[in-house]
């Protein structure tokens, strides 16, 4: 049983019944009897014979301590002092008769509150030496402090506020020192001191002596009530002194009706704005009449003291001929495509295969990926990964956002943009069809994907690439190894799509179809080397890439950048943004317009497709590095022009669409690229005929806008937004694509 458990258990009732009142110095033996008659003599030596006490106390007294001479003279001392005169006078009676047994338990309980009340002691007595301290620091601080005289004091006050106290000298060093409580109200010179009487009915007849007759002494108020309270009017702020604490009396004209608004004034800002603009006046006047070479001593010094700190050397134009320039670099065809389809048809995987097998992705990357896949228990997505980078897409398995990779051939540069198929992140896949030549259709071979996809994000994603001004389509027809590789398949799946890809606008011409296979490479950038694909002799999907025709760049028209994206470039460019060059040429140096918030800048440096270059021409996918400006006016969406030929920001305009629903005046969202701001339809001007553009059904304004039709709408728009004709939008209401067209 632990030894809790005993002391749980213990009666105490019965332990204490078997004590049976024997003395307390019961287990003397003779060494302790020699050693207690030894101490006896030496504390009476040392305290003399002015001082009566019985031998009992004095053996209790070197019980206690362990025989201790210096503890005990110290204790007895304490016990004969005048401030505990009453308390102690009825112990010392009780201990002179030493008739009365006690037990041990009373003994130690009686041992252990004397040392509660020596410690009471120290604590009180230093309190009190640290509020006089308190007090007299006060008085010398305050510069303001009226004399001792007009205080009110009488002369034995004024003796003791001016004398420091001092401690009576004791007999023998001690190692604890003993302070007794002192009030301000008991301080006395050292005269007084010296003349008192040496018995303590002597010291109580001088305490009576002194009622309170006078005022407390107060002390000046501080700065701050100064300002609040105002001037004294007859009362103070003092501090009184006593045993426990230091009280605080609140002056009487406090909180009076009487007392005048301490902020009826001029607060201290308005006194340093004031003595400011007064030191200034004092200046110029001073300034005026100074010579002229002091005048120009001056002025340089004003110039310096307001000139402010560059962080680096401002960026020069070297004025090249852009347009030379780029004639005699002889650069690859720059190209963009963006890939498209319905959600899980294989967009991202077949990219990835397309990057590995070109080698543009290394062997250890690609085994990285396929162990966190495995991981996550998707390791067909290893491919997939090369893209998504998201930890959102890959935990989800779906792209989210536009997703961007390089790869070259012999004469072309590719930029791949990957876009999402969910339904719910069209707007991401917009702003990637904005920036594309030519589109790459994903289609999902598999029994049953096809059709699902046909009635989901396939046509949509079709339509709108068509309306954002593409016209070459590439169908990768996927997962065709899943139907081993079925000529059948394959041309449901093209016939189907052809008609539909002619109805919404694309060329016979500028639409190609590849069977291949992204999971296992099939006529990606190699041929299938499987027997049932031998039926397919047509070019593989990197040939179709290639043979694309380059895009036309509009060299000669105004600079057009549409910013995609506003990022920090590093620590020597805290302000970067990146997009495609639309149309135009620039180069470092080039003082530029952002809108539609009409701030100016200037380009700091230029990374054309990933490498610094000192200009860019339309088509290249540029960052720019700028400066003079400030991050708060732009935003993803904002075109960039220069100062001398800017776009006009607009609230309102005319729209020839394609409807792909019922279109009637409504609320709509207006998308261009990254630029995405609510809106509404206002009128329906015209239903339009689709091969002539001549208006259909006389003057009459229609009422509603079937799918399919052509029709001239006015919108607009909340903000005012960067706007111009041939601008293409897309009108979205409700989470579904309503119409899309050009500006007129």
């Amino acid at each position: 049983m632990s030894r809790h458990k005993l002391i749980k258990t213990m009666n105490l009732g019965d332990e204490l019944d078997e004590f049976d009142g024997a003395n307390y110095y019961d287990d003397f033996d003779g060494s302790d009897e020699s050693r207690l008659r030894g101490g006896v003599i030496e504390v009476r030596a040392v305290l003399g014979p002015s001082i009566t006490i019985s031998d009992k106390d004095i053996e209790d007294s070197l019980w206690h301590y362990y025989y201790d001479v210096e503890k005990t003279v110290n204790y007895l001392l304490q016990q004969q002092a005048p401030a505990q005169s009453k308390g102690s006078t009825k112990k010392n009676k009780d201990s002179a008769n030493g008739n009365s047994k006690v037990s041990k338990l009373a003994a130690l309980a009686a041992a252990r509150k004397k040392k509660e009340n020596e410690k009471q002691g120290r604590m009180e007595g230093q309190l009190s030496d640290c509020s006089v301290t308190l007090l007299q620091k006060l008085k010398n601080k305050d510069p303001d402090e009226e004399s001792i005289e007009g205080r009110g004091l009488n002369p034995s006050q004024k003796h003791a506020a001016s004398t420091p106290i001092k401690e009576p000298l004791s007999l023998k060093p001690r190692k604890y020192p003993t302070r007794r409580r002192r009030s301000s109200l008991d301080k006395t010179s050292a005269t007084d001191i010296a003349q008192a009487p040496a018995s303590p009915t002597g010291a109580k007849e001088d305490h009576a002596e002194k009622p309170n007759e006078q005022p407390l002494p107060m002390a000046a108020p501080s700065t701050f009530a100064r300002a609040m309270m105002g001037p004294q009017q007859g009362s103070r702020t003092s501090f009184v002194e006593t045993p426990q604490m230091l009280i605080l009396s609140v002056p009487s004209s406090f909180g009076s009706s009487t007392k005048k608004d301490p902020f009826a004034g001029p607060s201290p800002d308005d006194i340093v704005t004031k003595a400011q603009t007064s030191s200034k006046a004092k200046s110029a006047k001073k300034a005026a009449h100074l010579p002229k070479d002091d005048k120009v001593t001056t002025g340089v010094s004003q110039a310096v003291s307001e000139m402010a700190i560059d962080e680096g050397p401002k960026p020069r134009c070297k004025n090249l001929d852009v347009l030379a320039e780029f004639q005699k670099s002889k650069t690859k065809h720059a190209v963009n495509f963006v890939v498209i389809g319905h959600v899980d048809a294989g967009k991202s995987t077949l990219m990835g295969r397309l990057l590995y097998d070109l080698q543009v992705v290394d062997q250890r990357t690609i085994d990285k990926y396929r162990k966190e896949a495995e991981r996550i228990g998707k390791s067909s997505f290893a491919l997939a990964w090369v893209l998504d980078q998201g930890t959102e897409e890959r935990n989800r398995g779906v792209t989210i956002d536009i997703a961007m990779n390089k790869f070259e051939t012999e004469s072309t540069s590719f930029t791949i943009l990957d876009a999402p198929g969910h339904r719910d992140f069209i707007p991401n896949m917009i702003a990637g069809a904005s920036q594309a030549d030519f589109a790459v259709l994903v289609i999902d071979a598999s029994t049953g994907s096809f059709e699902s996809g046909l009635r989901g994000q396939t046509k949509e994603h079709a339509l709108l690439v068509r309306s954002m001004g593409v016209q070459r389509m590439i169908v990768a027809i996927n997962k065709l190894d899943t139907t081993e590789w079925s000529k059948d398949r394959f041309d449901e799946i093209r016939h189907q799509i052809s008609a539909f890809l002619t109805t919404a606008g694309f060329q016979a011409k500028n639409i190609a179809f590849v069977p291949c296979s992204g999971l296992m490479g099939g006529n990606i950038a190699r041929r299938t080397e499987d027997s049932q694909a031998s039926w397919y002799s047509g070019p593989i999907l990197l040939e179709a890439l290639e043979n694309s025709d380059p895009a036309n760049r509009a060299l000669d028209k105004p600079l057009r950048l549409t910013i995609a994206d506003i990022f920090r470039g590093g620590v020597q460019n805290p302000l970067s943004v990146s997009g495609r060059l639309e149309s135009g040429s620039l180069q470092v140096g080039d003082r530029i317009l952002a809108m539609p918030a009409s701030e100016t800048a200037t380009i700091k440096g230029i990374e054309a497709d990933s490498e610094p270059t000192e200009w860019a021409v339309a088509g290249q996918n540029v960052i720019l590095h700028l400066t003079d400006i400030e991050q708060k006016y732009l935003k993803p969406g904002d075109v960039i022009c220069p100062p001398s030929a800017p776009i006009k920001n607009l609230t309102s305009f005319t729209v020839k669409i394609l409807a792909f629903d019922h279109v009637t005046p409504m609320h709509v969202e207006v998308h261009r690229g990254r630029l995405h701001v609510p809106g509404r339809i206002t009128q329906l001007v015209a239903v339009l005929d689709k091969g002539s553009g001549a208006v259909v059904g006389g003057k009459k304004k229609p009422r509603l806008v079937q799918p399919g039709a052509v029709a001239r709408v006015v919108v607009e728009v909340e903000t005012a937004v960067p706007l111009e004709a041939p601008g293409r939008v897309v009108l979205r209401a409700g989470g579904e694509t309503v119409a899309a067209g050009l500006l007129e």
